[in-house]
């Protein structure tokens, strides 16, 4: 069992970011649509928060597979 949890975590946080980032800049200027949230862009918000941790989840599980030995389940040097 190699599976790094942290993959699957990374990745999906990272493409439900990457499609909340993608929607809050199409609809910047959709001052209807950000009215119930006080003018505030909460997906783009939102979105970057998510990608921003995505990415650092991927960035942790590729530093621990680097340092996995392939005999030694846990991946710890």
């Amino acid at each position: 069992m190699g599976l790094d949890l942290r993959w699957p975590i990374g990745l999906m946080f990272t493409l439900v970011g990457a499609m909340l980032v993608i929607f809050g800049l199409s609809t910047r200027g959709d001052a209807e649509l950000y009215k119930r949230s006080l003018d505030i862009n909460i997906n783009l918000n939102w979105g970057v928060l998510l990608l921003v941790f995505g990415v650092i989840m991927l960035f942790f599980a590729w530093r621990g597979g680097k340092n996995a030995k392939p005999g030694d389940p846990t991946g710890k040097p």
